[in-house]
């Protein structure tokens, strides 16, 4: 397997998931960012993933068990998705599109 299924708490499976929209690397997925990730995914995805990815995914970036963000960041991050998804409707509905 490839350096994404290395990091803490990201296996084959979610490496894969992360390849299929064009995330293979550690800077890959720091430059886009756990949140875009995850929206990514459930977008153009094979696989809707759940929020537990996303705990794993920045797990994974600060080198901590997934759970701990989960317990610790969940509803700042559920915040941050509902910021993020409300955003894209509105640059949606004005014809603009923000760039993965």
């Amino acid at each position: 397997m490839g350096e994404l299924s290395k990091l803490k708490g990201l296996g084959p499976k979610s490496e894969r998931c992360l390849n299929e929209i064009g995330i293979h690397t550690r800077q890959d997925l720091e430059e886009t960012g756990p949140i875009r990730a995850f929206l990514r995914l459930k977008a153009e995805g094979r696989t809707p993933p759940s929020l537990n990815f996303l705990y794993a995914m920045i797990g994974a970036l600060e080198d901590r068990h997934w759970t701990e963000i989960a317990r610790t960041r969940r509803q700042q991050l559920l915040l941050e998705l509902d910021g993020y998804a409300e955003l894209e409707k509105l640059l949606a509905e004005e014809g603009t599109k923000i760039a993965p």
